[in-house]
């Protein structure tokens, strides 16, 4: 990615939350930012990893959470300030991605973000990483694991940054934590792991969007199953199929060779189990690449 592409991708992002506040779509955005909309699509999607339409949706849907919580605002306000047109096509988009109706959710006082500012780095996606880069985390690591947290948060519904946090320091102190750092930038994490030695179970698992093309995901794979639970099924969880608020991560898992398990509700949140099996590397390949096509 350019420099220029940088800067032309923060501009619009830097447009797009400066209207969260009205109507926003491709072609408003396209216009203030003099491209024709079909190169404003493409370049966009590449580079954030997902269309300026579902960056809007979920921008909006986040900030209309916030005002339900932090607010004395009607919902019909709120739906308005969204850009919505009506009460009735906000709470049906709202439940569809918080699975509440706004009412409810205003009545539990308890807000987490679907989407959270998305911020590009100048980073070096080329530069080869390996899995001897990836490592314990340690306290020190905690700003850059953050920051990575906050851009992957769509993969995580209903998750409490601040209870997060005192959960991640207990990670580190007992080595449940892995991370791998951006090459020659250890205060920018490319990845992130949080695992279970008794269950098997990958706990949190991110890796930055620029990165996604990169094989950093089937790297923290083979350092939990080779070197860590060498021999141990690995399980974990995410969205069901359908759920509007999956932004690829059922695809990424099954790419590395998941497979899909039982269905379970997590904090009230619908999910799904999979299950990845102590299979030669080549094997997961060649599985993924017939199931899915999408990456962490």
């Amino acid at each position: 990615m350019s420099r220029q592409s940088i800067y032309s991708t923060e501009r619009t992002i830097a447009y797009i939350e400066d209207h969260l506040d009205g109507k926003l779509d491709l072609d408003r955005v396209a216009g203030a930012m003099h491209y024709s909309k079909y190169h404003l699509h493409r370049s966009f999607t590449a580079e954030v990893g997902m269309t300026i339409h579902d960056y809007i949706f979920r921008r909006q849907l986040t900030e209309a959470a916030k005002l339900l919580v932090f607010s004395k605002k009607s919902i019909l306000d709120i739906a308005l300030i969204c850009g919505y047109e009506s009460r009735q096509a906000f709470s049906v988009a709202f439940k569809d991605m918080y699975k509440l109706p706004p009412a409810k959710f205003r009545e539990q006082r308890e807000f987490y973000p679907l989407q959270l500012r998305y911020a590009l780095r100048e980073t070096v996606r080329d530069a080869e990483i390996k899995k001897s880069d990836i490592r314990f985390a340690e306290e020190a690591d905690i700003p850059a694991w953050m920051e990575l947290v906050r851009l992957v948060i769509d993969g995580y519904p209903h998750l409490n940054e601040k209870e997060y946090m005192q959960d991640l320091k207990e990670r580190i102190k007992q080595k449940r934590a892995l991370i791998l750092s951006q090459p020659g930038q250890k205060e920018r994490a490319v990845g992130v792991m949080t695992f279970s030695y008794e269950a098997g179970s990958i706990d949190f698992f991110g890796i930055h969007p620029q990165y996604r093309n990169s094989n950093a995901a089937k790297l923290f794979l083979g350092k939990l199953m080779e070197e860590i639970l060498p021999g141990q099924e690995i399980c974990t969880t995410t969205y069901r199929e359908g759920d509007r608020a999956d932004n690829g991560h059922r695809k990424a898992l099954m790419k590395l060779g998941f497979a899909k398990k039982e269905l379970l509700f997590e904090f009230g949140y619908p999910t799904q189990k999979f299950v990845l099996s102590s299979v030669k590397e080549e094997d997961c390949d060649e599985k993924g690449k017939q199931q899915a096509g999408g990456e962490f």
